[in-house]
């Protein structure tokens, strides 16, 4: 039998699986190539967290099965998070999952509660997991264009009216990734009042609530009404820098995460126990860690955006993430972001992440990961101004405009 599984063919190509084919051979052939592209946090886990791991795991009895919807002392750790963050009371063992990251979280919540030929609404571009959570679990995408935030509540509203089957549910990520967009309490006011009206659920990821650089980014669930419709999905990947931990949470809505929990009880046994007293260690020990890691990426965003300005590329200044969504420039349009990424590499030996990856309305921009440290940013941005001298573009002195030279 040669045919193709169904939920297989509902996958795309993996459009970075390209930039990455590319990235691999320039290196094999000994090329520097400075790499933008993954979102994957290159410094070390706080000392603190490693040896209470460390401490941990040393004691046989953690070695034993854990249990999937996290360890009591984890989940009063992830109440207390809130309560100090965002003002939120939650319920440890009624509004609180642990999840293996934000991702795996919200994917298997989409297994338990989407039934084929339901109806999401997800902004476009958007983290791929957002809509294929549910593509996979059979069902229907809405794409909606990605604006700002007034305008997404507008673009979700027409697309709910003119939904069929109407939707049951939506998908929000703030601050976002791929584009950085920030959205105020205002705008979780305005999307619980619309979810209510519609019967709709809302699915929020709040995974780069702690890197921001202007105010720190709300919960949906500081919201009155907030409960009765919203879970929210967030990790330490980011926060503490512990991506391949692999350990994350959703809080919220009591039915949703009932049903969370249950579909986990029958897929997974939980994190390895010394993850999860890590992670209780990061979230109630010192938080300078989370300063000191916000500042870096502030710093790495300074030196990236203001490097590139003087290469003539104008790329606006993220208020949060450790990601720079670029919009390609103009003589380099008509390429789509997948042709411009492989120039990159090819004539830059710079890997970013192609717009195009995260839904067609990203084939506009690149997305940039703050990823390598300040003097490799400024190596990148005097790479990308000479590839644009090669192709005679230059920028005027104070300018960030390119033109022909």
């Amino acid at each position: 039998m040669q045919q193709a599984f169904h939920r297989i063919r509902r996958l795309p190509p993996y459009v970075f699986a390209e930039v990455n084919r590319l990235k691999a051979e320039a290196r094999a052939a000994g090329r520097d190539v400075i790499d933008l592209g993954m979102g994957n946090p290159d410094t070390p886990t706080p000392k603190h967290i490693v040896e209470k791991l460390v401490e941990t795991v040393r004691d046989g009895r953690t070695h034993r099965y854990s249990t999937s919807r996290g360890i009591p002392g984890l989940r009063r750790s992830l109440v207390n998070y809130y309560g100090r963050r965002f003002g939120v009371k939650l319920d440890p063992e009624r509004e609180v999952c642990v999840t293996l990251g934000s991702k795996e979280g919200l994917a298997n919540l989409a297994q338990a509660i989407t039934a084929p030929g339901d109806t999401i609404l997800v902004p476009n571009p958007s983290y791929p997991i957002h809509p294929y959570g549910f593509i996979i679990a059979g069902a229907g995408i809405r794409h909606v264009p990605m604006t700002d935030g007034p305008d997404l509540l507008r673009e979700l509203a027409h697309a709910a009216e003119h939904s069929v089957p109407a939707p049951t549910m939506m998908v929000l990520n703030f601050p976002s990734n791929p584009t950085a967009k920030v959205v105020d309490r205002k705008f979780y006011e305005e999307a619980v009042r619309f979810a209510k009206a519609k019967d709709m659920f809302i699915l929020s990821d709040i995974a780069y609530s702690e890197i921001w650089f202007d105010s720190p980014p709300p919960s949906i669930l500081e919201v009155e009404g907030a409960f009765d419709v919203a879970v929210e999905f967030s990790s330490l990947s980011k926060t503490y820098s512990m991506p391949g931990w692999r350990i994350g949470f959703a809080a919220g809505n009591q039915r949703l995460i009932a049903a969370l929990t249950r579909i986990k009880s029958y897929l997974d046994y939980g994190a390895f126990t010394p993850i999860q007293v890590a992670a209780t260690a990061a979230l109630d020990g010192p938080q300078d860690c989370v300063e000191k890691i916000r500042l870096l990426y502030k710093e790495r965003r300074d030196v990236l955006i203001d490097g590139l300005a003087k290469a003539g590329w104008n790329v606006p200044p993220p208020p949060a993430t450790m990601f720079a969504w670029a919009p390609i420039p103009e003589p380099f349009r008509e390429l789509g972001s997948l042709g411009f990424a492989k120039l990159l590499i090819e004539e830059a030996e710079v890997a970013v992440a192609p717009g195009i990856g995260f839904g067609e309305y990203g084939d506009g921009h690149v997305r940039l990961a703050l990823v390598e440290n300040k003097q490799r940013l400024r190596q990148a941005a005097r790479n990308i101004k000479a590839f644009f001298g090669r192709h005679g573009l230059s920028s005027k002195p104070g300018s960030s405009v390119l033109e022909a030279a």
